[in-house]
């Protein structure tokens, strides 16, 4: 069992390590657009949690459980690049 929660421990690092890119991205994504608006777009929030289910079906893994991951993971995204957007106005104006 200790071998298992290690292997687990260590895979859970390497998804905090590739989270942490992510939101790298959706700081990119907050310099970027130019109205706050456009943070929130639904029509690609609906698109990326297609593709992660349509990845866990042929994966094996149950879409339904991935779909309300990436739900939760695509909402934090949104909320951090909210406040990205924010923070980087603030600064400049």
């Amino acid at each position: 069992m200790a071998e298992v929660r290690a292997g687990v421990d260590s895979l859970d690092r390497e998804l905090v390590a590739l989270l942490a890119e992510r939101f790298r991205f959706m700081d990119a994504a907050a310099r970027i657009k130019p109205e706050r608006g456009q943070v929130r777009d639904e029509a690609r929030k609906r698109q990326v949690i297609d593709n992660a289910m349509a990845e866990a079906k042929a994966r094996g893994l149950s879409p339904e459980t991935i779909g309300a991951l990436w739900d939760a993971l695509v909402e934090a995204s949104i909320a951090h690049e909210l406040r990205q957007w924010e923070k980087m106005r603030a600064a400049a104006g």
